[in-house]
């Protein structure tokens, strides 16, 4: 990859059990917006140590941001705050990282939402 990409990393943890149904349900939805999302490169989910964590990458930080605040992904961060716990972090890059080095940058560079 030579010009540069937005890629945005989330880490989220449900905080009770009763709420994981609801946690996915609005964790589905929003991934399938972001993946037709115009400007969204790629998509991709993984749980690692209980955080389930995703990685997408973005033509640039306003093809995201126009994601963020639209759709399944608006009324899921309505809810956030009763149903989970977690770290966001984004940043631009010419290099796509793997799922070790999204781990790492979300544990050292993310911030609390």
């Amino acid at each position: 990859m030579t010009s540069p990409v937005y890629v945005s990393i989330t880490g989220l943890r449900v905080r009770r059990f009763w709420q994981i149904a609801t946690f996915w349900r609005h964790a589905i939805a929003s991934m399938n917006q972001a993946r037709r999302a115009d400007g969204c490169l790629s998509a991709e989910a993984r749980t690692i140590n209980g955080i389930h964590h995703t990685r997408s990458v973005w033509r640039n930080r306003a093809a995201m941001l126009e994601y963020l605040r639209s759709g399944a992904h608006l009324e899921a961060m309505r809810l956030f705050d009763k149903i989970a716990t977690g770290k966001t972090f984004g940043f631009e890059t010419t290099e796509v990282p793997d799922w070790n080095t999204v781990h790492a940058l979300w544990h050292d560079k993310g911030n609390e939402v």
